[in-house]
């Protein structure tokens, strides 16, 4: 039998795993020309090179072993193209998705990166922010409470996914309850968004108007917010602002990417005149 192979050689000649191989037998994609009775040998003919061939091209192309199962049992080029077109669909879409997935990542990292600068903790600085837009949760949240309920509630009457939360979470202090010196609860729970995030119909979609804001980061968490806002009023007082709208927390930094306090942030962000 000069012009059989058994099972492996097959597998060095085509440096294909011998495990796969017979998985291919027992799906019927690929099948020995003779299995021998007694010993279970497998053979395959040279003449099936050319199938075993273009299997692993396909799938170099990632498409399903059971598209290429329904187009070897039926070559034509009608439908070799349509099957290459479909794959050429798929692989777009995968691209936008992985495209979407390095653009969060590098943000992630730009975020992380610059929150985690030592120099530019505990300090008063007056920045611009452009329009960003957010999902809104309006409910009263104590500063001690844990948040968990609140974002899953959020999260679940918006149809978000909880993938997008981390780093992205923010509360708010209504101006009323600022200026009545109270800044133990908050008036509202929110996240930002991207504009291509798909959303519920009735979410309580809001944008955050570009403006001049007063910010603060700190180490620490929400609950340890409060000491800091007599110093921030005392500022916008002596610089002759006003407040404008709610005041914004926004924890960047927490248990969800280190189990070390000391590098939790969080950044006040008080909206101001100009």
């Amino acid at each position: 039998m000069s012009n059989m192979f058994l099972i492996g050689e097959i597998s060095k000649l085509f440096q294909i795993d011998i495990r796969t191989l017979r998985y291919y037998d027992e799906i019927d994609l690929f099948k020995p020309t003779y299995v021998e009775d007694q010993t279970g040998y497998r053979y395959y003919s040279i003449n099936q090179f050319e199938r075993l061939n273009t299997i692993l091209y396909l799938k170099a192309l990632d498409i399903p072993l059971k598209e290429i199962k329904k187009f070897l049992d039926n070559r034509e080029i009608d439908e070799i193209l349509n099957l290459l077109r479909e794959q050429q669909r798929r692989t777009e879409e995968k691209i936008q998705k992985f495209n979407h997935i390095h653009m969060k990542i590098r943000e992630r990292i730009q975020q992380i990166e610059d929150v985690s600068k030592t120099e530019d903790l505990f300090k008063m600085r007056e920045t611009w922010f452009p329009d960003r837009p957010i999902i809104m949760l309006k409910q009263k949240i104590h500063r001690n409470e844990n948040l968990e309920m609140p974002i899953r509630f959020l999260e679940n009457s918006n149809n978000l996914k909880s993938s997008i939360f981390l780093g992205q979470v923010g509360l708010t202090i209504s101006i009323k309850e600022l200026e009545l010196g109270n800044n133990q609860e908050y008036n509202s729970l929110f996240v930002f968004v991207n504009p291509d995030i798909q959303l519920n119909f009735d979410s309580s979609v809001k944008c955050l108007p570009k403006n001049k804001y007063l910010t603060f980061r700190f180490v620490g968490t929400h609950a340890d917010a409060a000491p800091y806002y007599e110093k921030l009023l005392v500022y916008i007082k002596q610089c002759g602002y006003s407040v404008v709208d709610d005041v914004i927390e926004i924890t960047y930094i927490d248990y969800g990417l280190t189990n070390n306090i000391s590098r939790f942030v969080t950044e006040i962000q008080i909206p101001l005149n100009h």
